[in-house]
């Protein structure tokens, strides 16, 4: 037996499988992209069929490159949160498509509940709180929407989960509907103290217990996959939302060490160690990772674009062809030219919380170009970025230095310019994408190549560059005011 890693990546705009080496090199990597639909105006969907089979043929395509699946010891998989799956147990096919975790078609059921005067008791349980980005109230939507959920509920036959529950039952054959913690945690229905979903939650929400999976620990003996999909059946030790992921990953483990992921959309995760984290400044509590039934927490700051701005300004507008022309356009000027992005595309997430909230662009000129537009997008990254610092610092938890990752992470003007504005040490790995690495430290100390997580993130993670502020206080007050100028229209 060897001790390779096979991770399961599931994004939200692509599925990949990578294939890792006990010291957290990586061997091979396939990756395939996943279809959007937009139905309406703020609705997202995925198609769980595509996401199962892409997934099962990326893994099928690096599998024979450990040299079978003899050869693999564990299996981890990470994990778009939020996104929830309905599927029939007994025929293990899907009930309508996902509701991706951008998605806002459930605000008015979040009003509903917040104008009832929910809110505060949902945030004291959960952490989080009454917005469309958490998965119970898509759970509801589609009960009340979608005739078949509604008749496998009634025919007790009816499975709801995230992404990765959907995966794990895949690749069970059907044995195994599971969450860990991590997943759990982002529901809206189960407590942060809660071993399992909470019966009160999901009364208050109209979902019904039965239809959801059992909570289990982020890294262990959790499953084992079909032996007839990849050669054998193989440990699956490792489960985490791709946000707890990336934290692992980034070996934030001990209280107070923060990382921030620039992905599609950008999250911030400082670890809390054991200590239940309370926000006061519209953060969110979460489960980090739960190891032998024991607890790490984190507090988090959601920001819901980032990356799928660069995204838009390529195929909606044109103004690149490739994500990474934006770093040349950038560098390309000494400034934005008083253009400021607020990327409200999808709302605003944390610390704003403001779901009808939308996209603005401030200050434009005849002298607005390409290169402006570009910059002012990149820019928006540290601008929000500046405004979750401001309510962790507000919640007893400042940035002593930033670690960050995430496809975005990799340009370098992007990187010095969070530095700036921020006024920190920003840290990047030399292997930026750590939310598959922080799967592949919770496989491994899941499966027992490591004693415990500390050991497999110390011994997993790589190099590091570190990016130092060196901008002027009168450069930063004028770019954060014209910020909030934009942010106020918005």
């Amino acid at each position: 037996m060897s001790d390779y890693i096979l991770v399961l990546d599931e994004g939200t705009t692509s599925t990949r499988a990578m294939l890792f080496a006990s010291d957290g090199v990586l061997v091979a990597s396939h990756q395939e992209p996943l279809t959007q639909h937009y139905p309406q105006s703020g609705w997202v969907e995925h198609d769980p069929a595509e996401i199962w089979e892409k997934t099962l043929r990326c893994a099928e395509n690096v599998v024979p490159k450990a040299g079978g699946a003899a050869m693999i010891a564990c299996i981890g998989i990470t994990n778009q949160r939020e996104t929830v799956v309905a599927w029939d147990r007994t025929t293990g096919e899907p009930l309508a498509n996902a509701i991706v975790w951008q998605d806002r078609r459930t605000e008015p059921f979040c009003a509903a509940l917040r104008e009832a005067g929910h809110e505060a008791g949902v945030q004291e349980r959960t952490g989080l709180l009454l917005d469309p980005y958490f998965s119970g109230t898509k759970m509801r939507w589609l009960l009340d929407n979608v005739p078949p959920v509604k008749a496998a509920a009634d025919a007790g036959t009816l499975a709801f989960g995230t992404v990765e529950s959907w995966l794990v039952f895949k690749l069970t054959g059907g044995a195994a509907h599971i969450t860990d913690a991590s997943n759990a945690s982002r529901t809206l229905l189960m407590g942060l103290e809660d071993a399992q979903f909470n019966e009160e939650l999901c009364e208050l929400l109209g979902v019904p217990l039965a239809a959801l999976p059992g909570v289990v620990d982020t890294c262990g003996p959790l499953a084992m996959t079909d032996p007839s999909l990849l050669g054998r059946a193989i440990p699956i030790t490792g489960l985490a939302g791709d946000q707890q992921a990336a934290t692992v990953g980034q070996a934030c483990l001990a209280p107070g060490q923060t990382k921030a992921t620039y992905g599609t959309g950008a999250f911030v995760l400082t670890c809390q160690g054991s200590r239940i984290p309370r926000s006061t400044n519209r953060l969110l509590g979460t489960v980090l990772t739960q190891c032998d039934g024991v607890r790490t927490y984190a507090i988090e700051g959601s920001v819901f674009v980032a990356g799928s701005l660069v995204q838009w300004l390529r195929d909606s507008l044109g103004i690149v062809e490739v994500a990474s022309q934006t770093e040349a356009l950038a560098r390309s000027i000494p400034d934005s030219g008083g253009v400021v992005i607020v990327p409200a595309l999808a709302g605003l997430g944390a610390p704003h919380w403001n779901a009808e909230a939308r996209g603005v662009i401030a200050g434009l000129s005849f002298a607005s170009g390409k290169a402006e537009l570009a910059r002012a997008a990149l820019e928006a990254m540290a601008h929000q970025t500046h405004d979750l610092a401001a309510a962790f610092t507000a919640d007893g938890a400042p940035w002593k230095t930033l670690r960050i990752d995430g496809g975005m992470a990799a340009n370098d003007w992007m990187a010095q310019d969070l530095a700036d504005v921020l006024g920190v040490t920003v840290e990047r790995p030399g292997f930026v994408e750590t939310t598959a690495l922080g799967a592949a430290m919770l496989a491994a100390a899941g499966a027992g190549l490591y004693p415990d997580l500390g050991s497999a993130a110390q011994a997993m993670r790589g190099r590091l560059s570190k990016f130092e502020p060196a901008m002027g206080d009168d450069v930063r007050d004028a770019r954060l005011a014209a910020w909030r100028k934009a942010l106020a229209a918005a």
